[in-house]
């Protein structure tokens, strides 16, 4: 079974001050001409998609320089709500290393990974983390959570979509955009279960 879990880029929630995604049709069958074609301009953090190091890191690796092993392979879904603390994450870590999804960690819920949290998964060495929210961390102070993830190559999954997933292990496709030299990049994101 595949479930998406990206969201509409178009009608995507966008993090507060940065640029929401505007599509214009450049050309149209419907006005006589050859085809259909769209130009569109969005912000590399817009809708579902993944924060390379370089955006908090000026010297991390930037989304062309990553390879693709971070964002594709068995993963781990745990619901949460509220603050994840560094007891909830080494819960959740327990739980992903017996279900055999230890190096991807999806969060969902209303969660808020805290900066003990955070230091808990960077030093498991997971390989991605992902939450429903646009940042992970704190919306109004996300850069530690950041710094602290980010600085051990765990690269982050934001704005998925999971509302309707249960627990458990799923083999994960998150693969971004190569925008070669960018701190971001959004992705179509999806599970097999």
């Amino acid at each position: 079974m595949l479930i998406d879990i990206s969201q509409e880029v178009f009608s995507c929630c966008v993090f507060p001050g940065d640029p929401s995604p505007e599509m214009q049709r450049i050309l149209s069958t419907a006005k006589g001409d050859v085809c259909n074609l769209t130009a569109f301009s969005m912000c590399a953090h817009n809708g579902t998609h993944i924060d390379a190091p370089y955006h908090f890191l000026s010297d991390g690796k930037t989304v062309d320089r990553m390879g693709l092993e971070p964002f594709v392979g068995d993963c781990y879904v745990s619901r949460h709500s509220g603050d994840v603390t560094a007891e909830d994450a080494a819960d959740i870590l327990a739980k992903a290393r017996k279900a055999g999804g230890e190096k991807r960690i999806l969060i969902a819920g209303d969660a808020v990974v805290t900066a003990a949290a955070a230091r808990v998964f960077a030093d498991a060495g997971i390989l991605l983390l992902g939450n429903e929210s646009q940042t992970v961390g704190p919306e109004d102070a996300p850069k530690e959570v950041h710094l602290i993830l980010l600085s051990a190559e765990t690269v982050l999954l934001e704005g998925i979509v999971l509302k309707n997933v249960t627990e458990g292990r799923y083999f994960l496709s998150a693969a971004p955009l190569n925008l070669g030299g960018c701190d971001g990049a959004p992705c179509r994101a999806y599970l097999i279960r």
